[in-house]
């Protein structure tokens, strides 16, 4: 779900037509990328425990 948030967040501005929610939505890429890496570890971590715990 963070992958999802992050990515609209940084896409989104593109997308928008209106200037102000444009800046808005553009002014929280640091928040959206922060979602897309944290995302992305998360998904990592499940697949590392997953791959440990078939292991045993």
């Amino acid at each position: 779900m963070c992958i999802l948030i992050g990515a609209a967040v940084l896409i989104a501005p593109t997308f928008l037509s209106s200037p102000g929610w444009r800046e808005t939505v553009g002014g929280a890429y640091v928040v959206g990328w922060f979602a897309l890496v944290l995302g992305i570890a998360l998904v990592g971590l499940d697949l590392v425990q997953r791959a440990r715990s078939k292991g045993r």
